[in-house]
């Protein structure tokens, strides 16, 4: 590890002062145990349940606790943010219940659903700038506009005041349990959570472990952990938006490093799953990042065994036109959806011969696509095919081949997803 360290550590009365602020538009957000979790893991799991806030995650204490410690001058000429979403709801809501001017960016890929809130939020106090197609390309261009109009710009993580604010998560986890605090589950996006919490249990539960989760496809703040030093990535999925970031914060980098008990990735396939075992199961409803702590108890099952363990279920900001794609990544991630290159003769009875005696007795075709070419032998089709078993695959693929209709496998194509979802 590096021994250089950050100036600056969120200090436990800061942190208390930031739940006086925030206490007028941040409700305290119960613990609750999962008795399906629980019982799966052999522990004491507690769900944290910040998707119940009334911005639907906990993003509105950081911002919120920033905008509050303007002078009257910053106030009045406005405020300025970039966010995937959450944040930007934050910081509408505290526009609007301040009655201050705002201007928020957001990514082109944004959900609609966020979009569509964060303006509800915000009212007339508002306006919603779509920009780049990352947080950070919506980033430089609203600082861009701080710089030009002299206004003060929000940061969603890497800030002493909105880290203050979201580590007041901790102060209530640690009124809300008599029991010993063995574990933290957090999700890291630009890291400001995670830093909250480690200031604020540090001070109180020293013992307790702070594991950060990230997506396996933005992997930013293990990336760093792995480098020594902060290091952006350039090459991020976007699919767990409130958690796709590429760059956490310097300050945020520096305090994780220091206190963070572990930090690893989850797969975007696994969180899928997750999203649709707690909506089926607990009718609870999630947002990519906020399935992540839960998602990541299977990698830590043998440690977390008889032990007392809290995850951060971050926010319920979904998006309903994401369900196919969440299936989707779900069933390839469970080796049960399997895309191919069928090439089919070019004669009556062949696809009757594929379905026939190619498929197995519970083997469903759920995407076709034929194309006819000029080869007068054989005409391909892109299939997708949903198994029961992932044991099925071999066979199937097997027979495809006997038969001659197998072209090609495209699972581990990495353009598969922009062609089919």
């Amino acid at each position: 590890m590096s021994t250089v360290t950050t100036t600056y550590f969120p200090e436990l009365e800061d942190i208390q002062k930031a739940a006086s602020v925030i206490k007028e538009v941040a409700m305290v957000t119960p613990l609750v145990n999962s008795i399906r979790y629980s019982r799966r893991y052999g522990a004491n799991i507690l769900l944290k349940r910040e998707d119940l806030q009334r911005v639907r995650s906990y993003k509105i204490r950081g911002a919120f606790n920033k905008i509050s410690s303007l002078t009257q001058k910053e106030l009045d000429k406005g405020v300025v943010c970039a966010s995937a979403g959450n944040h930007a709801q934050g910081v509408a809501f505290a526009c609007n219940h301040l009655q201050i001017d705002g201007t928020i960016y957001m990514p082109s890929v944004t959900p609609k659903q966020k979009v569509a809130q964060t303006q509800m939020f915000g009212g007339d106090h508002v306006k919603i700038v779509l920009e780049g197609d990352t947080f950070d390309d919506s980033s430089k261009a609203a600082i861009h506009l701080c710089e030009l109009e002299d206004k003060t710009f929000v940061h969603p993580f890497e800030d002493p005041k909105t880290i203050e604010g979201q580590g007041t998560i901790g102060l209530e986890i640690f009124k809300q349990t008599d029991d010993p605090i063995d574990y933290v589950f957090v999700a890291i996006g630009g890291g400001g959570l995670a830093s909250g919490l480690c200031g604020a249990l540090k001070a109180l539960s020293p013992k307790t472990k702070i594991i950060g989760v990230e997506p396996e496809g933005a992997p930013s703040m293990l990336t760093s952990f792995q480098n020594n030093k902060n290091t952006e990535v350039f090459d991020i999925d976007k699919f767990i938006d409130g958690a796709a970031v590429q760059k956490v914060g310097d300050l945020n980098f520096e305090i994780c490093k220091e206190h963070l008990s572990d930090m690893f990735t989850v797969p975007e396939g696994l969180v899928c799953q997750t999203i649709l075992d707690l909506y089926n199961r607990d009718a609870i409803v999630v947002e990519p990042a906020g399935a992540l702590t839960l998602a990541a108890l299977e990698f830590y099952k043998d440690k977390i065994k008889g032990k007392n363990v809290v995850c951060i279920v971050s926010g319920s900001n979904n998006d309903i036109t994401r369900t196919a794609e969440i299936k989707e990544r779900a069933l390839l991630y469970a080796d049960l959806k399997h895309y191919f290159i069928v090439r089919f003769p070019q004669r009556a009875g062949a696809l009757k011969q594929f379905v026939g005696e190619v498929l197995g007795p519970n083997d469903d075709i759920t995407h076709f696509e034929y194309s006819k070419k000029s080869s007068r032998e054989n005409g391909p089709a892109v299939v997708g095919i949903e198994l029961k078993d992932k044991e099925d695959l071999k066979p199937l693929i097997s027979r495809m081949k006997k038969l001659n209709f197998y072209g090609d496998y495209l699972n581990d194509k990495p353009d598969l997803f922009q062609f089919l979802v």
